[in-house]
């Protein structure tokens, strides 16, 4: 090495001689840099380790080279593409995972050195993906274990810790299931079209079968369907989106960008009352330019110098918090099938929305196949190329606001942490941003906000008369693997006490309307009407409901935010225009499946 090269280049050159000489091409393009590795058509990008690193970033980096080289040399994508699952899911997932531990098992089981590289590469991959927190069944994606399960009886070789960890809680079930036709693969390693139908037996193994057969949503328009055909490429060079983490984006949304009731207070102008009201009725404010509901004129509080919005990790010690969320998980084991089920018809119904399309006449990107013949005969058209842009429907968030209030308390509140569990992991897995609030009050019959009117020698009509507390147990972009054991603190009794829906119907949406996605959805999971009783004695009877009916009709009619209800053993309909009921909390992951099924189904 000369004095004046980089310290890096002759890791580069080794690296990139590697790459070339197992995938069996001296042409390959190689390229080290920031961002995610990847392989498309006939370049590779991998990252580049950092000077005086420790021998397993190294080791990694390598091992991610390696990977892309044996795919190229040892992967059919258009064959993969005739045996794949046609409909997106867990049984395409899982048929993906098991290929890729074909691909790395050849090269495991030929080379020593490639199988330490590939080891190290997966070791990173699952840690980025927070397996190795992983600490119960429920969070353990099944998929992501049966292709390791298959990786390690092909290689013998033990897996790294993180991904042990997935495997541990799926190995029993896996192998009692599908065992012998795992077993079975280790004779046609080499031969991905038998590889593939026994990999298919496998899924059937697991109860997958129904999806195997079930065809592409694209089928109803044959013209469609056809230009999906001719337009389709592989997302195999990619890591599956169960692993797929973009840690630039853990954001903390409630250090900035966030309106607190006593700041909304502070701007209300009163010359900006709803002048399209309708004359009969109170005068109504108009939301900000930046969409935010302000509190209605008829509405007031006491004092808010005793609310909170508070994250849920403050509200609670660490180790309370894993026991709650432990005691969670095993709520989620009696109905683990059940919910994964549901879970598995909304992924593949928002998956089905995702299907990239392609723009064609380029005169750049990849080779038209359709238009083949034209290059033959003129090899100098511009126009033969075209390519892949992803359908904007990932540009989305949703926001589940849970009633948290003292008539939650047992089966309800459970039922509802679950489902937010479940569908939250779902959604994002999905690339659809997940918040998850719930709303409560500080304390029982008014707290320090009571204690203040009555020393004030309890003032008239004193308007709300409770300290609020809103909870934020999960913010959009905060990754839900660090977040998921806060959904525990809804165990809590002590925690449930009033609901006070119209003034956490507000801010959770202003939370909501000032994010950047192009569509937002609310949805709202509630037992009944608000209910404080330190504010009903002193005020209307209807006081609350009153307020609740303003922030709806507020959000309905002027508001980009789509707002939808689910009321549990309370009947809702008639203050939400879109809105269901049920009797049974054991109801309620059927009820937010469907719902939120039905808006994405609708979605132009």
């Amino acid at each position: 090495m000369s004095e004046d090269e980089h310290p890096l280049e002759p890791f580069k050159r080794a690296t990139t001689a590697t790459i070339r000489a197992i995938a069996e091409d001296d042409e390959l393009e190689v390229t080290f840099g920031q961002g995610p590795p990847n392989l498309r058509g006939n370049r590779v990008r991998v990252p580049l380790p950092t000077v005086g690193c420790e021998q397993g970033e190294v080791d990694s980096v390598r091992g991610m080279g390696d990977e892309f080289a044996l795919r190229l040399r040892y992967h059919d994508d258009a064959l993969h593409r005739s045996r794949s699952p046609q409909a997106a899911g867990p049984a395409q997932e899982m048929f993906q995972w098991i290929e890729d531990a074909r691909i790395a098992s050849i090269g495991s089981m030929r080379m020593r050195g490639v199988a330490q590289n590939l080891d190290a590469a997966l070791e990173v991959q699952c840690q980025q993906a927070a397996f190795d927190t992983i600490t119960a069944e429920a969070d353990a994606p099944l998929s992501v274990a049966v292709g390791l399960i298959v990786r390690q009886h092909l290689t013998g070789r033990e897996l790294p810790p993180s991904a042990e960890n997935v495997v541990r809680f799926w190995r029993d079930y896996v192998e009692e299931q599908a065992g012998a036709d795992i077993e079975a693969l280790k004779d046609c390693m080499l031969d991905q079209a038998t590889f593939a139908d026994r990999c298919r037996a496998i899924l059937a193994d697991l109860g997958l079968a129904a999806e195997l057969d079930e065809p592409p949503e694209y089928d109803e328009n044959p013209d469609e369907a056809e230009a999906m055909d001719e337009g389709a490429e592989s997302d195999s060079d990619a890591t599956p989106e169960d692993v797929v983490l973009d840690e630039d984006s853990m954001v903390d949304e409630n250090a900035e960008g966030e309106a607190t009731m006593v700041e909304m207070d502070a701007d209300m102008d009163m010359d900006e009352l709803g002048a399209e009201s309708d004359p009969d009725e109170a005068p109504m404010q108009l939301p900000d330019e930046a969409g935010r509901i302000r509190v209605d004129v008829n509405y007031t509080a006491f004092t808010e110098a005793f609310d909170e919005i508070v994250r849920a990790e403050e509200l609670c010690e660490p180790d309370e918090m894993l026991r709650l969320r432990a005691l969670l998980d095993q709520q989620l084991v009696s109905l683990q099938h059940a919910t994964s089920k549901l879970a598995n018809r909304l992924q593949r119904k928002l998956m089905a929305k995702q299907n990239r399309t392609w723009e064609f006449d380029l005169d750049e990107g990849i080779l038209d196949s359709a238009r083949l013949a034209q290059v033959v005969v003129d090899p100098m058209n511009p126009l033969a190329y075209k390519q892949e842009k992803e359908m904007q429907f990932r540009d989305t968030v949703v926001t589940m606001l849970i009633d948290s209030s003292g008539s939650m308390r047992g089966r309800s509140i459970t039922i509802a942490a679950m489902c937010a569990d479940i569908l939250g992991r779902t959604l994002e897995r999905c690339s659809v941003h997940v918040e998850v609030l719930g709303f409560t009050t500080r304390a029982w019959r008014g707290g320090q906000s009571r204690e203040q009117w009555i020393a004030q020698v309890k003032p008239g009509n004193p308007g709300r008369l409770n300290d609020l507390r809103h909870i934020i147990y999960k913010a959009a972009d905060d990754p839900w693997q660090r977040t998921r054991r806060n959904l525990g603190l809804m165990m809590r009794e002590e925690l449930l006490k009033e609901n006070i829906d119209g003034e956490a119907l507000i801010w959770a949406h202003n939370r909501i309307v000032t994010r950047h996605e192009e569509r937002k959805v609310l949805m709202v999971i509630s037992d009944g009407l608000p209910v404080d009783n330190s504010t009903l004695l002193v005020n209307p009877s209807n006081y609350l409901e009153q307020h609740l009916k303003y922030a709806i009709e507020m959000i309905e009619n002027r508001s980009p935010v789509e707002l939808v209800a689910i009321g549990i053993g309370h009947d809702v309909t008639h203050h939400y225009a879109r809105a269901v009921t049920i009797t049974d909390a054991e109801q309620l992951g059927g009820a937010m499946t469907d719902q939120l099924a039905d808006l994405f189904e609708t979605q132009n």
